[in-house]
C-alpha cells in the first residue's frame, strides 16, 4: 500500500483513482461495506483504490476539547485500510486553509485536480466543505461536468443499530467488547511498539510488555483479558492487560501493560498488537503494594480460567 502524507506530496502519477473520503475511524463493518464497493469499482476501471483521510480530524481541529476519542490510532487505521484492500491512503493535514474551502472548491481542487478521481464512493452521511455544506446532492450536481461517477454506499445495520463510529465508540466506552466486535467484524485491538518501563510489574512478580499510549483510548481504564500478537515471534498468546495511569504506583502517562501467560521472550522495541476479549475490572488504587500484588494474581488467575473455559487464546 502507498501512503502519501499531505496533498502537496501528490504527484501526476498519483492522479486517477477510485476514491473514498472520510475519517474512517474504526474501519468498522459500515466502512468495510464501502471499501467493498471501492474494490468493485477499482476492478471495473483498473484504477487504484484510494482513501483520503484527515489529520487531525475536522472535529479535533475545530473543538479539540470536546472531540470524541479515536477508536484507532492513525497507524492502526492505515493498517486496517490496507488489510481491506486499499491501495493508496492520502493523509491530508486539516488546517485553516482546508477548513476554509467551500464545498465547490473542495470538489474542484482536491477531488478533481489533486486526486483526479474518476469514481467517488461515499457513505450516506458524508458532508464536506466549509460549514459542512457539501453533500451527495452537490457531488451529483457536479459529477458530469467534472468527469467522475458517483456511488453512494448503503447504510449497514448491525444488531438493530446503524453501524457507525459513534455506535462503536459507545460500545467501547461501556467496555461492551462483544457488541464492539460485531460492529467491527473483528476484535478491538491496539498496536504499538514495546518500550522500557520502570520494571515495577517485574518486581511484583509479573513481567509485562508496555505500550505507551499517546491518546486516551476509547475503552475504560482497567484490566482486560487479551490476546497478543508479535509479528515474527508468535500469533495469539493469551494474557492479562492493565490499561490506565497506574494510581497504585504514583501515576504515569497512559500505559497499556500486557502480561503474557506462555511467553517470556524479550519484546523490547518490537511491534505488538493487543486484542481485547473481556473487561475484568476498573482501574483502582490500593493501600499497599502487597494488596496490588494479590489483586494482580487474582486477575491473572481469573483470565486464565476464562480462556481455558472458552478455548480461546491458550
Amino acid at each position: 500500500m502507498e501512503l502519501i502524507r499531505g496533498l502537496h506530496n501528490l504527484r501526476k502519477a498519483s492522479r486517477g483513482c477510485v476514491l473514498s473520503i472520510g475519517n474512517y475511524d474504526g474501519v468498522h463493518r459500515g466502512h468495510q461495506a464501502l471499501l467493498s464497493e471501492l474494490r468493485k469499482r477499482s476492478a471495473e476501471t483498473g484504477l487504484p483504490t484510494t482513501v483520503l483521510t484527515f489529520e487531525p480530524t475536522p472535529r479535533e481541529y475545530f473543538a479539540p476539547q470536546s472531540a470524541p476519542r479515536r477508536v484507532l490510532t492513525l497507524r492502526d487505521k492505515i493498517d486496517a485500510l490496507a488489510s481491506y484492500g486499499v491501495q493508496r491512503v492520502v493523509v491530508a493535514r486539516f488546517d485553516a486553509r482546508l477548513a476554509a474551502f467551500s464545498a465547490e472548491t473542495f470538489i474542484r481542487e482536491v477531488i478533481v485536480r489533486d486526486l483526479g478521481a474518476k469514481v467517488l464512493v461515499i457513505g450516506d452521511d458524508f458532508r464536506f466543505g466549509a460549514g459542512r455544506q457539501g453533500d451527495y446532492a452537490l457531488l451529483q450536481q457536479h459529477a458530469a461536468k467534472e468527469g467522475y461517477a458517483l456511488v453512494q454506499a448503503p447504510m449497514l445495520v448491525t444488531d438493530g443499530v446503524r453501524c457507525s463510529s459513534t455506535a462503536l465508540r459507545a460500545a467501547l466506552a461501556a467496555a461492551e467488547l462483544e457488541p464492539a466486535r460485531r460492529l467491527l467484524g473483528r476484535r478491538y485491538a491496539i498496536s504499538g511498539r514495546v518500550r522500557h518501563g520502570k520494571k515495577l510489574a517485574r518486581e511484583l512478580g509479573m513481567r509485562t510488555a508496555n505500550l505507551p499510549l499517546k491518546r486516551r483510548p476509547p475503552l475504560p481504564y482497567g484490566v482486560y483479558a487479551v490476546r497478543v500478537t508479535v509479528p515474527g515471534l508468535f500469533d495469539g498468546c493469551a494474557g492479562v492487560a492493565s490499561m490506565g495511569v497506574r494510581p497504585a504506583v504514583g501515576g504515569t502517562p497512559c500505559l497499556l501493560e500486557a502480561h503474557l501467560f506462555t511467553s517470556e521472550v524479550d519484546l523490547y522495541d518490537r511491534d505488538m498488537k493487543v486484542e481485547f476479549f473481556r473487561f475484568e475490572r476498573e482501574e483502582r488504587n490500593f493501600d499497599s503494594l502487597d494488596a496490588l500484588k494479590r489483586q494482580m494474581q487474582l486477575d491473572a488467575d481469573r483470565v486464565k480460567t476464562y480462556f481455558a473455559n472458552t478455548n480461546r487464546g491458550i
